[in-house]
């Protein structure tokens, strides 16, 4: 598989494969190669292109010490149009890249084509914010190994996770390399998103994707973007948490192709 570093200021992004264009955003709990598993498959027939959010990888933070949702927003759509991502690219968010879609589309909708949500929502409900500022206050106080065991239990069921040492080791071993501050920051962002009233306006095709075992953004909160999005349409996983990508690959790929391919 060729991969190709692009020239793009300000953010460490790839690209992989030819064809109709695809844009990858990964969730606050991982960094780009969370995508990985499905990459091949996915840009056996289209151009895949996977930038890490500010803070991961080599992507600088964002310049506001508090960034919100729409300045991540922002960012995507900066990524895509310097890297010359066609109007009818389709995009897809997972987690925290999801809340991030969700505001592109609110406020870039007419900049890319389909959009698929994958385990997210429009805002956190008051119980779901306070684990995201723990998370925060944790991590500004002793870094990111302080907080790895927390991300795992929030990625994956406790099964999936006492099965597969090695994808658990994997990634907590790419999450530690991240920023604290700007984890911290981008958590915080999490917990102020409020979009309900506006994800009426999101006039993309769109696809909610549900893994019905996620524990951190639970399926209620998906079942609203599919009910307060015109259209939308719905795939449930089951047996899978936060990052189908990983735990379900099959069922990850297989559900993309056939709604950015219809």
């Amino acid at each position: 598989m060729d991969v190709r570093q692009l020239d793009v200021a300000n953010a460490d992004v790839i690209q992989v494969g030819e064809g109709p264009d695809l844009l990858l955003v990964h969730s606050l709990l991982a960094e780009r190669t969370a995508f990985d598993r499905a990459l091949p498959e996915l840009a056996a027939g289209h151009r895949v292109t996977v930038p890490n959010l500010p803070g991961y990888g080599a992507t600088p933070p964002l310049a506001s010490p508090s960034p919100d949702v729409r300045e991540f927003a922002d960012f995507l759509a900066g990524i895509m149009d310097a890297a010359g991502l066609p109007k009818d690219t389709s995009v897809l968010g997972n987690g925290a890249g999801g809340f991030m879609c969700v505001a592109l589309g609110i406020h870039h909708g007419d900049r890319f084509g389909k959009l698929i949500l994958a385990d997210t929502g429009p805002g956190f409900p008051e119980a779901g914010k306070k684990p995201l500022h723990i998370l925060a206050k944790k991590v500004e106080a002793d870094g990111m190994d302080a907080v790895l065991d927390a991300a795992i239990l929030r990625m994956f069921p406790q099964p999936y996770i006492d099965s597969n040492p090695d994808v658990i080791a994997e990634r907590k071993a790419a999450l530690a390399a991240a920023n604290p501050a700007a984890f911290a920051a981008t958590a915080r962002a999490l917990a102020q998103v409020e979009m309900a009233d506006e994800i009426g306006g999101i006039t993309n095709q769109t696809m909610v994707m549900i893994g019905l075992d996620d524990a951190t953004t639970p399926p209620a909160m998906s079942y609203a973007l599919h009910q307060g999005i015109p259209g939308a349409s719905l795939v449930e996983i089951p047996d899978c948490g936060h990052c189908p990508q990983i735990q379900a690959k099959d069922a990850f790929v297989k559900a993309v192709l056939e709604f950015i391919d219809a």
